[in-house]
């Protein structure tokens, strides 16, 4: 399934299974029919026909929304060994744990935001009428060190654009890992249809307007003073790249 395809359901029960998943996260195919009260037989169906039609997968006995990226990714860097790969729900807590870490000082609103958004509904893919959003993460021994996000507004007029947000932990940057992980998250949103994506950034975050500029993005526009660290002001640097 791509996030840029409309989400459309010849049937109520399977829009309301969809939904239930989504809305969870990853559920159990028990526990969602339980809390939908639906009979044994036409839930069986109606999973079944989303399952095939790439709407719904089941991993390890949970459903879940699925999506068409799988494959990870291996890589090496100065003796260090990482993969990048899609986003899974049990990687929640470390994503978020991760980012919240490399944000360090807050002068990465926008991740912030995500952080906290995620955080708070307990899900990390959607795909609804209202927004969709996915991951990707970067891993040393299973552990999350690094992540690129993009969220797409449900938005006919903007249904050509996607915000990114990206980042690496302090201790693990300087090898590459946030390269891999921007061309990770640019070659998808390209593949899915997308013609341009977009990220703002503080001003004060010079580095990460630094990493943009070197990997081809351009300052689209600045707004003064939009941010306030304490006492101080801080533009918004928004900044673009065309697929």
């Amino acid at each position: 399934m791509e996030l840029t395809e409309p989400l459309q359901f010849d049937h109520e029960d399977r829009r309301d299974i969809y939904e239930y998943v989504e809305s969870h996260g990853s559920v159990g195919p028990r526990g969602a029919r339980s809390a939908l009260q639906m009979d044994p037989r036409p839930f069986g169906h109606h999973v079944a026909i989303l399952k095939r039609d790439g709407v719904l997968e089941e991993i390890d006995g949970e459903l879940r929304v699925a999506y068409n990226d799988t494959v990870e990714e291996e890589f090496e860097a100065d003796d260090i060994e990482f993969t990048i790969r899609q986003a899974r729900q049990e990687d929640l807590t470390g994503l978020v744990g991760a980012i919240r870490a490399a944000i360090g000082g807050g002068e990465y609103v926008d991740a912030e935001t995500v952080a906290d958004v995620v955080d708070s509904e307990g899900v990390l893919l959607r795909h609804n009428e209202l927004e969709s959003r996915i991951f990707f993460v970067a891993c040393i021994n299973d552990d999350v060190v690094g992540w690129v996000h993009l969220k797409h507004p449900e938005v006919e007029k903007l249904s050509h654009t996607a915000e990114l947000t990206l980042g690496v932990l302090e201790r693990y940057r300087g090898h590459g890992i946030g390269s891999q992980l921007l061309a990770r998250g640019t070659e998808w949103a390209a593949s899915n249809g997308y013609e341009k994506l977009y990220n703002s950034v503080p001003s004060t975050n010079e580095d990460a307007i630094e990493f943009l500029e070197d990997h081809g993005w351009d300052t689209d526009a600045i707004r003064e003073d939009h941010y306030k660290f304490g006492d101080e002001y801080a533009d918004e640097v928004m900044m673009e790249i065309d697929l």
